[in-house]
């Protein structure tokens, strides 16, 4: 099995030319519309498992790379107003070469009847519009794809088994079927992709960092079902 690691949201950078359009935006940049804290670190750190890696640090504030280009959030209320042209710059300079490197990379490998475990590392806050969400790590999958969900199931006995006191859910706190990059990858490919994304509550992180103990856990259980 050849594993492919994706962050999609690790930074919160705004490309020179566009600066004036986040003007005193930094608040909102800094927080989890602006990227997803944490989740860079995480991806660095289970990186020596993978084949093949590769992760943004433009933000998803400026353009939404985990959403398809009919999505009507791929530009934010910042760059919505950009005209026509501007968008198509942004498009083929930031969100097709990323998401065309890994797809690629992944149907590469299943043509060549390799089974591709692809993992999309995101964090969420821990509280949205007032509500607390009640988990540690989701597993976000495909509940008909029956790979997936086995893999979910062996991922989550793994970590528990690491660190016991996590709480684990699957599908939450979205569903894994939403639009999003492994949803596009899943329909390219429909035996040989496991399309699963990896979500970490944000209040576990300090300093855009995750702690070590969680970070083993998840490297360990990793390792431990490939």
């Amino acid at each position: 099995m050849k594993l492919v690691l994706t962050c999609e949201h690790g930074g919160n950078i705004t490309p020179e030319d566009f600066k004036t359009y986040f003007e005193g935006q930094e608040a909102v940049l800094n927080s989890h519309r602006g990227y997803d804290l944490g989740a860079l670190d995480l991806f660095q750190f289970l990186k020596p498992l993978a084949d093949y890696a590769l992760y943004s640090e433009t933000s998803r504030l400026f353009i939404e790379l985990n959403r398809s280009l009919h999505h009507p959030e791929l530009f934010s209320e910042f760059t919505k107003s950009l005209s026509k042209a501007e968008k198509e710059q942004l498009i083929d300079t930031y969100y097709l070469p990323y998401r065309t490197a890994v797809e690629n990379t992944i149907m590469n490998w299943v043509n060549q009847n390799e089974t591709v475990l692809h993992i999309s590392i995101h964090s969420f806050t821990p509280n949205l519009n007032g509500i607390e969400r009640h988990c540690d790590i989701g597993l976000l999958f495909d509940s008909c794809r029956n790979s997936e969900k086995a893999f979910c199931k062996f991922f989550k006995e793994d970590i528990l088994r690491k660190a016991p006191n996590l709480k684990v859910r699957y599908n939450y706190p979205y569903l894994g079927k939403a639009d999003g990059f492994t949803t596009h990858l899943r329909k390219q490919s429909q035996n040989n992709y496991l399309g699963i994304e990896l979500e970490i509550n944000q209040k576990h992180a300090v300093n855009n960092a995750f702690p070590d103990e969680l970070k083993l856990a998840l490297f360990s259980a990793l390792k431990s079902v490939l």
